[in-house]
């Protein structure tokens, strides 16, 4: 009896003592971390700044029965929860080898209304400048801890690279870096979660081959792009007489795809959904004529102008991630294409087998086609129904007659002309082949 009145005494003190501080599995939902990374000479200076409340585990001193940080005797706590939470969260590369555990040159704890991280010197000054007062009002969760750590390097014109591990800070976590190379430019990456490597200034080829990758995981998760690419062979499904197809559907979702990259597709928030809603269109449209159309001899020419509607798709799917493509972006673009294009003749490859093997043993060639694309066609009436009622939500302004109108007139003018162009060439392509 005597120990269990003791076990309570002693759970009820433990509570008294904890209260205010972090609890271990709080887990913040919105974190934001924002970091500067700069190479000087034989060092690299790494700026951070993290909510206090994204690192737990960490006994932090405090003061007073409200629980108010106790600023006098915090260094230690914030040294630990540099070791614990950021320096094993930042691998950081110079040409592909890991650097060597980084010095903590200076932790600060900051308030919520601080703007010294809104530039690389702004932020270097506060972190070595003077701390706050150890009698300043302010508790765990509503602080700000500011760290800058240097990582021993053998110069500063390497290659860097950073593959940050900070997602378990929280919930849902948002990084944002800007990198100062010598020369005075500053590159700025943002992204949620953790991004995998990240290369703060890729070469044309590691940019290019990062692109090739997302361009192929990409087509293998859309949905979409993938049923338009079944309609296209289900009437057809010989390779040799789906080249020009696909050629003229790729041509043209490069086009749009580039433009968008560029800025020249229009940024009213009524855009994407339209664009989402005539995908799915595409798909029903290609699916209603493999059913009732007798002859697919222009189909190069549809495939064409659908084309273009996938990739302004292409565009928003891709408009995160050009970042990453550093001074490249030319040769990014063009990679992600490839790796677009490697993706959809892998589908083909893959589908026109089974396809052969159902009309030849299941159906006829006219039921089969029938009944297969009246299948693609619910599946995508349906994609294109959800997202035309999402496209209404979006109210359509007329434009103002002003420099933004002529300039948006003058790029759309421009892919109108290239596209010309491109078709042109596509159906001397079509016409070499056949």
């Amino acid at each position: 009896m005597r120990s269990r009145v003791l076990t309570v005494i002693g759970v009820l003190v433990a509570l008294v003592v904890w209260t205010g501080r972090p609890a271990a599995h709080d887990l913040p939902v919105d974190v934001v971390v924002h970091a500067f990374v700069k190479p000087e000479g034989q060092r690299l200076r790494v700026l951070l700044r993290v909510p206090l409340e994204a690192m737990r585990d960490v006994d932090y001193p405090t003061r007073g029965p409200e629980g108010l940080l106790d600023l006098a005797r915090i260094d230690r706590a914030l040294a630990d929860a540099t070791d614990l939470w950021l320096v094993p969260a930042l691998d950081i590369r110079e040409d592909d080898a890991t650097l060597p555990r980084p010095r903590l040159a200076a932790a600060r704890i900051s308030l919520p209304s601080d703007r010294s991280f809104e530039s690389y010197d702004q932020a270097l000054a506060h972190v070595t400048g003077v701390p706050l007062d150890p009698a300043a009002r302010i508790y765990w969760n509503q602080s700000l801890l500011d760290v800058l750590l240097e990582y021993p390097i053998r110069s500063d014109q390497s290659a860097f690279a950073i593959e940050p591990a900070l997602a378990r800070l929280g919930v849902r976590v948002a990084t944002s870096v800007r990198f100062l190379p010598p020369g005075g430019a500053v590159r700025a990456f943002e992204w949620v979660g953790n991004p995998g490597l990240v290369r703060l200034d890729p070469r044309w080829h590691q940019a290019a081959w990062r692109f090739v990758q997302l361009g192929f995981r990409h087509i293998l998760g859309g949905a979409d792009h993938l049923l338009f690419l079944v309609c296209l062979a289900i009437p057809i499904r010989r390779l040799r007489a789906l080249v020009p197809i696909v050629t003229a559907f790729a041509v043209a979702h490069s086009i749009t795809l580039i433009a968008s990259a560029f800025g020249l597709a229009p940024r009213a928030p009524w855009f994407p959904p339209l664009i989402e809603t005539l995908i799915a269109v595409s798909i029903v449209f290609m699916a209603l004529e493999n059913m009732l159309a007798p002859a697919f001899s222009h189909r190069w020419v549809v495939a064409f102008g659908f084309g273009l509607v996938h990739g302004f798709g292409f565009g928003f799917a891709l408009s995160e991630t050009l970042q990453f493509a550093g001074t490249h972006l030319v040769a990014s673009l063009l990679a992600f294409n490839i790796g677009v294009e490697i993706g959809q003749l892998l589908v083909l490859l893959l589908v026109l087998p089974p396809l052969a093997l159902v009309f030849r043993h299941a159906a006829s060639e006219r039921v089969g086609t029938i009944v297969l694309s009246a299948v693609v066609a619910h599946i995508a009436w349906h994609w294109m129904v959800d997202r035309a009622t999402t496209l209404a939500q979006f109210s359509v302004e007329w434009p103002r007659l002003d420099a933004a109108l002529a300039a948006a007139t003058a790029g759309w003018l421009v892919i109108i002309v290239v596209a010309a162009g491109a078709l042109r060439l596509v159906r001397a392509f079509r016409d070499a082949v056949q």
